[in-house]
């Protein structure tokens, strides 16, 4: 489906619905157009599900995490049976896939950052978590992977130091490098600088070594969503990726900003499921928490600082409005990656919304750093 435009999804949408009515779409989404249609009842799906969902990745968008599969939807239809309350899917013609639409609200609708969750939805937590850890590397080898690249060890040698260096190197040279000479200048208006994925890389060195298994990636509240029936289900797989176990949890306490209580409670029952479920899974996590934890945020400093930018353009004619809410949650960014980034200090809100402004009223050609 790569390299089809919205139009052409949603055309195809159309036919396989019978028409244009009743579908809804684009759908929210950074990666892909996806639209969400109903279905005429010699579909296989239409038992099931009132609509489903089509999907197709947007052209050109710039990709800040390591992926690990080629299609989403191939590894959704590996999972089937694996995993409890995922979208069912099937292939209707070659390399078209639909996915059951869940009826339902994100958790994110549900509840606000940093809200503890249900008690119910805590044990469903703790049922994926589990479920995750119990597929092996070698199960899902008919699944196509982008993530063994010439030169480099694979993704299934079980050596977490080797893992988080190539997310870090990943983030160093794809989401930096390429985007250097476009951005370099608003980053070092921000005082975010290269140089501190080094010493990330170096705390790497020190992490215990844990057995891979399948990463989601992206646990977080918009991933989530309850049906009517209050229960949890998974969505949004496409950053999947084969790999060290505790980074499902340093990326989820990431994501979902807990109080640090609630924080603190999930990753004991994190220990506990994944123990249980496959020994070694939780071996030292206490100590490698803090250094994973330490590059997600860092991560998510890279990652942010160019999405904002995207966000408010285009230069010519940014959204100055939307600016300051935006700068708001680049310094909350920068204050928490403040120690690995080794910021002396945080930039003040006033400081984040003069970088932008500065940056956007750049000519193109010096948007790039200064040589050092």
């Amino acid at each position: 489906m790569a390299g089809r435009t919205a139009s052409e999804v949603h055309r195809q949408a159309a036919e396989l619905s019978g028409g244009a009515r009743g579908i809804v779409g684009p759908l929210k989404g950074y990666h892909h157009e996806t639209y969400a249609l109903p279905l005429p009842e010699e579909n296989l799906l239409s038992a099931r599900y009132a609509r489903v969902k089509l999907r197709a990745p947007r052209p050109g968008v710039l990709w800040f995490d390591r992926r690990c599969f080629t299609s989403e939807d191939r590894l959704l239809m590996a999972l089937q049976g694996r995993i409890d309350r995922i979208p069912e899917i099937v292939e209707v013609a070659e390399n078209v896939f639909l996915q059951g639409f869940i009826e339902g609200r994100t958790l994110g609708r549900w509840q606000l950052p940093g809200r503890s969750l249900s008690a119910g939805h805590v044990l469903q937590l703790r049922r994926l978590f589990r479920e995750l850890v119990t597929i092996k590397v070698d199960e899902l080898k008919d699944v196509p992977r982008t993530c063994e690249t010439h030169g480099q060890r694979p993704a299934c040698d079980d050596d977490s130091t080797a893992f988080l260096s190539r997310l870090i190197d990943f983030t160093g040279q794809r989401v930096y490098d390429d985007n250097a000479e476009q951005y370099g200048t608003l980053f070092e208006e921000l005082g975010v600088h290269r140089e501190a994925l080094a010493g990330l890389g170096d705390s790497a060195t020190l992490l215990t070594s844990r057995p891979f298994t399948l990463i989601h990636g992206d646990l977080h509240r918009h991933n989530f969503i309850v049906d009517t029936a209050d229960d949890l289900w998974t969505i949004d797989w496409e950053l999947a990726m084969i790999g060290d176990p505790l980074y499902e949890l340093a990326t989820h306490l990431h994501l979902m900003r807990y109080s640090p209580r609630e924080e603190a409670r999930i990753a004991e029952l994190w220990a506990h499921e994944v123990e249980a479920a496959r020994p070694g899974s939780s071996a030292a996590w206490q100590q490698d928490l803090p250094r994973l934890l330490a590059y997600k945020r860092t991560q998510s400093v890279f990652t942010d600082v160019i999405r904002t930018a995207e966000a408010l353009g285009p230069c010519t004619d940014p959204n100055w409005r939307a600016l300051p809410r935006a700068a708001w949650k680049i310094r909350r960014a920068l204050a928490a990656a403040r120690d690995p980034l080794e910021l002396k200090s945080v930039p003040t809100l006033r400081q984040v919304v003069s970088a932008y402004t500065s940056w956007f009223r750049l000519p193109a050609d010096q948007s790039a750093p200064p040589p050092a």
